[in-house]
């Protein structure tokens, strides 16, 4: 079946699985987040390269944190782009918006998504962000 994929059949399950991530994000739901992602999951930002083996490892304080420090209430995608594509992996471009609950922006930045399709599902395995 994979091997049958098009690129807007990759682009759309892609499309898909960042949408997820992006509700769950704004849900404050880990676990919701934790399923759009495959493990060992790599996350680089900030200077640092975090590697999660499992659910459960990604540091969930962020909600508390974001909202603490920067007055954060969402975020929302505003561009995606499907920049290298094949039948089992994919790397994505984004730009997204941090806003405060008053709607004002914290700001906007980029990131790259790289998902793989594992036993038959679609997850990210590793990103790339220029956000805190």
């Amino acid at each position: 079946m994979s091997d049958e994929m098009t690129k807007e059949d990759v682009d759309g399950a892609g499309r898909e699985l960042l949408h997820k991530f992006m509700a769950a994000l704004n849900a404050h739901n880990a676990a919701g987040m934790d399923a759009c992602l495959h493990f060992p999951h790599m996350r680089i930002g900030n200077g640092r390269v975090d590697v999660w083996d499992e659910p459960g490892a990604n540091p969930m304080d962020m909600f508390e944190r974001l909202k603490r420090e920067d007055g954060w209430h969402s975020s929302t995608w505003d561009d995606i782009q499907l920049v290298q594509w094949g039948p089992l992996k994919a790397h994505f471009t984004l730009d997204f918006t941090r806003y405060r609950e008053d709607g004002s922006i914290i700001g906007v930045y980029e990131t790259l998504c790289i998902l793989m399709l594992k036993d038959g599902k679609w997850g990210m395995h590793a990103r790339s962000s220029y956000g805190p």
